[in-house]
């Protein structure tokens, strides 16, 4: 078959992925001599723009048979960018189309390639790169039994550790969610130590600002610690403890909605301030949707409890993301950035502004989004979203990512996880790429090892969750999984992100049954060794930091790939199969060591065990 452009060939296209404004990318095609072409033009565009012609020019010649015609194209703005191309020949004109995984077919109508081009000046965190984030939802990690002041007396108190958390409805049909296991910042500044020994560099808080939910979601004042969670000085202090252990902590941000039971909606009377439910002279009431006031109003996917907020609203970007505002103030205590919720569903003025106000206070600060496709092209409020072009986020959370390693460790479809994977390597900056969030596992979707080896959910309701859990045998293969799955996890592009107890081998179907209590003393041994393990690996290979990435063979249930600098080079290969494999590497790689120790490398090939993964270094 012939193929007459590939933009993952950097003789096709002379830079890989993204580009950087005023960096000149040189395309060519490749077209049979037979076809006496005797024009051919690269056609380009900005997004929602007409097309740019540019003329190519012949290049050379490909053995007897084949002629190159190349183009230069220098993207002055940054922006998301379409291209495919067109020649000319004695039978008339035709074109060059996309077909998926970067490779052309010559047909007339068909899709354009994606080019990201961002700002020449997008610089990300170096203090994330290389490093590992470690997820916790503050009120079940850790415990450390202090007394605290002002605790709502509404607020169910749980003794029971290990207990469910509750989620039945009570007798009006409604979840409060308002059951506590009660743990706290102080609970996880104890627990730095541990932290440490996985090779953590960075804390992700779930919500920790009041409100009167357990999660926290509905923020109820962006200006004070949840009780139950301590003090503003508390939460400086586990800044501090944390910093000297070189750890980082970034907290989640909540401004597409506040809780109806907050300072600024107050639709309960708890607050002594003027809410936007009780009166329509109250200094927030602009910032929410009302169709009828006071009762109905517009919320977050139709959850009354979670008004939704008119993020353009002056006073509220103002409140936020203005000098001194929100954003700012978290930074000032100790913070070294923000995870926002629902980055997609903020509008850009927003995301402007409060990346403005979060550099301006502290230049390395991360800010990081939470959407959930491929953040590059993302299209929402009725326009292509501009995340990652320099000017709103630095990283995003690696759902493509997660969804590609989870499906290939248990279907072993080494294609579709070469193709997941590659197209985020190739539309996402090399800046965004050091610092993705990738996780396998988070607070809204199962726990890694129950999506690996349980019964799926989908279609399944809370009662069906919350009687369902791996069995023995099932969890012995779940080991097995999770450690296949999560050295993929710290091997690639991005930054792995373990969901506190993920390596504790907590299991759990959706929301709440992913959100019980860390397990201290009952841990899964084995997989606490096994994540200390990857996290020592981590950091002793500076090469995971910035390394460029580069996938050797997909096929036959196994993937290898390397990780390459100019201090060394390491080979990733993951047998997905249910049986061992011998697998045949260059001579470059003969005596390389395993570094976790899995197989022994003879000449030139390696054994490796079913649902496994062999991290190679060359000596």
């Amino acid at each position: 078959m012939h193929i007459p452009y590939n933009s993952r060939f950097e003789y096709h296209k002379s830079i890989f992925g993204a580009v950087r404004t005023g960096q000149t990318v040189v395309f060519r095609i490749v077209l049979p001599r037979n076809y006496q072409c005797n024009a051919a033009r690269f056609l380009v565009k900005k997004d929602g723009c007409d097309y740019l012609y540019i003329n190519m020019q012949w290049d050379c010649m490909q053995g007897d048979y084949e002629e190159w015609w190349k183009a230069e194209f220098t993207p002055v703005d940054a922006d998301l960018y379409e291209y495919h191309f067109e020649y000319d020949t004695p039978w008339g004109t035709s074109r060059v189309f996309h077909i998926g995984d970067g490779v052309a077919s010559i047909q007339q109508n068909g899709d354009d390639w994606q080019m990201t081009v961002y700002d020449n000046n997008f610089k990300t965190p170096e203090w994330l790169k290389g490093g590992i984030i470690y997820q916790i939802f503050p009120d079940r990690f850790a415990m450390s039994g202090e007394k605290k002041e002002n605790v709502p007396t509404d607020r169910i108190k749980r003794t029971d550790y290990d207990g469910e958390p509750y989620w039945r409805p009570d007798e009006n049909g409604k979840v409060r969610n308002n059951d506590y296991f009660c743990g706290d910042l102080k609970g996880i500044e104890q627990k730095l130590g541990y932290l440490k020994k996985l090779g953590v560099t960075c804390i992700y808080l779930n919500p920790i600002f009041e409100a009167q939910s357990n999660h926290r979601y509905d923020t109820a004042d962006y200006e004070k610690i949840d009780s139950l969670l301590g003090t503003e000085k508390d939460f400086s202090e586990l800044c501090q403890s944390a910093d000297k252990l070189d750890i980082k902590i970034i907290l989640d941000g909540v401004f597409s909605h506040t809780g109806d039971d907050s300072k600024y909606f107050n639709r309960y009377n708890r607050y002594d301030t003027l809410g936007a439910y009780q009166s329509t002279d109250s200094p927030f009431y602009s910032w929410y949707k009302f169709t009828k006031w006071p009762d109905k109003y517009e919320s977050w996917w139709g959850i009354k409890i979670l008004p939704e907020v008119i993020e353009e609203t002056p006073s509220f970007i103002e409140y936020i993301a203005g000098k001194n505002g929100i954003a700012q103030k978290w930074l000032r205590l100790g913070a070294s950035g923000w995870r926002l919720d629902v980055a997609d569903e903020l509008p850009d003025e927003f995301l402007d502004k409060f990346r403005i106000a979060v550099k301006e206070e502290k230049p390395d600060a991360l800010v990081l989004g939470e959407v959930w496709e491929d953040a590059s092209n993302k299209f929402s409020y009725n326009k292509r979203r501009k995340y990652l072009l320099g000017e709103q986020l630095d990283s995003v959370m690696n759902y493509p990512f997660a969804d590609a390693v989870l499906d290939f460790v248990r279907n072993a479809n080494a294609e579709k996880f070469h193709s997941g994977i590659m197209t985020i390597v190739e539309n996402y900056p090399k800046e965004v790429l050091d610092v993705l969030m990738n996780h396998i596992s988070t607070h809204d979707t199962m726990r890694a090892i129950t999506a690996l080896a349980g019964e799926s959910c989908e279609y399944r309701d809370r009662l069906w969750q919350s009687t369902h859990s791996l069995n023995s045998e099932q969890y012995r293969l779940g080991v097995t999984l999770i450690k296949c799955a999560s050295a993929l996890q710290f091997t690639l592009p991005g930054v792995p992100s373990i969901y506190y107890g993920d390596e504790a081998g907590m299991q759990g179907y959706k929301d709440p049954f992913n959100r019980c209590c860390y397990p201290w003393g009952k841990e899964n041994t084995e997989l606490v060794n096994w994540f200390e393990k990857l996290g020592k690996i981590r950091t002793e290979n500076k090469v995971f930091a910035k390394g460029n990435f580069r996938i050797i063979s997909s096929v036959a249930g196994c993937v290898a790939f390397t990780r390459s600098d100019e201090a060394g080079r390491i080979l990733v290969i993951c047998n997905s199969n249910n049986h061992p494999i011998t697998y045949g590497v260059p001579c470059e790689w003969s005596g390389a060591e395993d570094l976790l120790g899995n197989c022994t490398v003879n000449g030139t090939m390696v054994d490796i065990a079913e649902k496994s993964t062999v991290i190679l270094k060359k000596q």
